[in-house]
């Protein structure tokens, strides 16, 4: 097995949890995530959604409120309870979903099944009409039409801002954790390692033409180092002082 890291699935009220296929496994922990690791790999499908006895997102204790929506509920909430029903769980990964029904197509439709061409008809004869006369032939060769000018990319697109000064390697100490500046996860502490930048105080530094170079030159996470106040950030952390969510990183309570 695989699996990526991503910004964000819209779980946040049954963290931690993970997208397998098409369903979410929420309210893991490490053990379990394990045991459904293994059920996979035995050939068995474990059933998804909350995995510590929650029905959905409501209080682990029960509902506070909304008490009288909770009878005649179904045995699992409403997106495993379908894909129980129809045996669709995680079949997304080995390509044998069962299809889905159409009815609003037509009635027995299957989604992927083409709908049915028109009868076609017979095109009507030509009326007929008098040949035209051919006319003389030009002479002058017509002028050649001017070369089509390609089109950009962004590779031809002006950079934007200033490059800042960067590092072939950390000093002979060690790089700084860049994942403890909010916003630099490993996937991004990487890329900025590869461009050069291993120190806090290499971006407190960062001026704005050159806080646009490096928004500009994040790739996939354009933008990221404004939004988030690195160059802020990085000067309390490049002084020896800690901010509240670089001491959560140093405790280990974020990676």
């Amino acid at each position: 097995f695989s699996w990526e890291e991503v910004e964000c699935l819209g779980s946040c009220s049954n963290a931690p949890m993970v997208q397998i296929g098409k369903d979410y496994y929420e309210d893991l922990s490490a053990e379990r995530f394990a045991e459904i690791l293994d059920e996979l790999a035995a050939g068995k499908v474990p059933t998804p959604g909350p995995q510590n006895g929650r029905y959905a997102a409501e209080p682990l204790s029960g509902l506070t409120s909304l008490k009288d929506h909770d009878s005649g509920k179904t045995k699992y909430n409403a997106s495993v309870q379908l894909a129980s029903d129809i045996g669709d769980t995680v079949k997304r990964i080995d390509g044998t979903e069962v299809p889905l029904l159409t009815p609003w197509i037509e009635k027995g439709a299957r989604v992927g099944t083409p709908p049915k061409a028109p009868a076609e008809r017979a095109a009507p004869k030509p009326a007929h009409a008098a040949k035209p006369k051919a006319k003389k032939a030009e002479t002058t060769a017509p002028k050649a039409k001017a070369a089509a000018k390609p089109a950009k990319t962004d590779a031809d697109a002006p950079q934007a801002g200033k490059k800042p000064r960067t590092m072939k390697a950390p000093r002979k100490a060690g790089a700084d954790d860049l994942k403890m500046i909010k916003g630099v996860g490993p996937k991004l502490e990487k890329l900025l390692n590869t461009l050069g930048f291993f120190h806090f105080d290499q971006i407190s530094k960062w001026s704005d033409d050159e806080l646009a170079w490096v928004d500009q030159n994040l790739e996939g996470f354009k933008g990221r180092a404004s939004r988030d106040e690195w160059v802020a950030q990085a000067k309390i952390l490049a002084s020896g002082e800690m901010i509240e969510f670089s001491s959560r990183v140093k405790k280990g309570d974020v990676y």
